[in-house]
């Protein structure tokens, strides 16, 4: 599976030129088969009111984002995986798509919320489910959603190979845990981090793939880039350490659930 990570700076609240923008980066990554875009990669990041995020906000039905992004991959025979600002009834979820030539194919919301994002979205109500690409098994998460390890252990021992995480980071030291998820996991996780400002927030791109290893097979800097990187997802299907450790056998339930 080829995998491109589109590390580009949305344009805050302007759908508009978020597609003029993506359109040239997307026909770069043609030749991959899975495209991952940042967390809210249709309406940028920092809302000064619930208002404005719902301004700003699509449904999945009436989307322009999503048809926009079916075409490409009806076009170019590729997924992609994106931050969504996604409004439900009255309800908005940060969320992720997961998105091919048919539409949505997958969905996942944001289970922990980062400062603000606490009084604009309500808490992911999906759960951690699990999506197909072939024979690839993949989960979703969206960027703080890194801080806590059971969200990352619950989905690998959902058998995941790939775990895709759209994210506007801005703490410095959030990518250096990637590598260790990948570690303890025995997977492949793609991090795909926005760059650019909003106000006061700066975002600090550095988008990486990291393999069952724990090594960092792939990494951007701090602008506008496309990585793209063949992976083999079945790496991930082996959960041996040592000839004689299972990642996974070798826990002990008996003490800790």
């Amino acid at each position: 599976m080829k995998i491109a990570l589109i590390q580009f700076a949305p344009v805050f609240g302007d759908l508009k030129s978020n597609i003029e923008r993506l359109k040239p980066l997307l026909v770069k990554a043609k030749n991959a088969d899975l495209l991952v875009l940042p967390e809210l990669a249709n309406s940028g990041y920092n809302f000064g009111s619930i208002e404005e995020a719902k301004q700003f906000s699509e449904t999945i039905e009436d989307s322009i984002f999503i048809n926009f992004l079916k075409k490409y991959c009806r076009e170019f025979q590729f997924c992609v995986a994106t931050g969504f600002l996604e409004r439900e009834d009255r309800k908005l979820f940060n969320s992720a798509l997961l998105i091919d030539q048919t539409g949505v194919i997958g969905k996942y919301r944001k289970l922990h919320l980062f400062m603000k994002e606490k009084e604009y979205f309500a808490p992911g109500n999906l759960g951690l489910p699990i999506f197909t690409i072939g024979d690839v098994k993949i989960g979703m998460l969206i960027c703080f959603d890194w801080m806590f390890p059971e969200v990352w252990r619950r989905l690998a021992l959902k058998d995941v190979d790939l775990i895709l995480h759209p994210s506007n980071l801005i703490l410095p030291y959030a990518q250096s845990v990637i590598p260790s998820y990948s570690l303890v996991n025995r997977i492949f996780i793609a991090t795909a981090n926005r760059v650019g400002t909003e106000e006061d927030l700066r975002f600090t791109g550095q988008s990486v793939i990291t393999n069952p290893k724990g090594e960092l097979i792939a990494q951007a800097g701090t602008e506008e880039e496309i990585v793209i990187l063949d992976i083999d997802p079945k790496l991930a299907r082996d959960k041996m350490i040592t000839p004689m450790n299972d990642a996974f056998k070798d826990r002990r339930r008996d003490i800790y659930k």
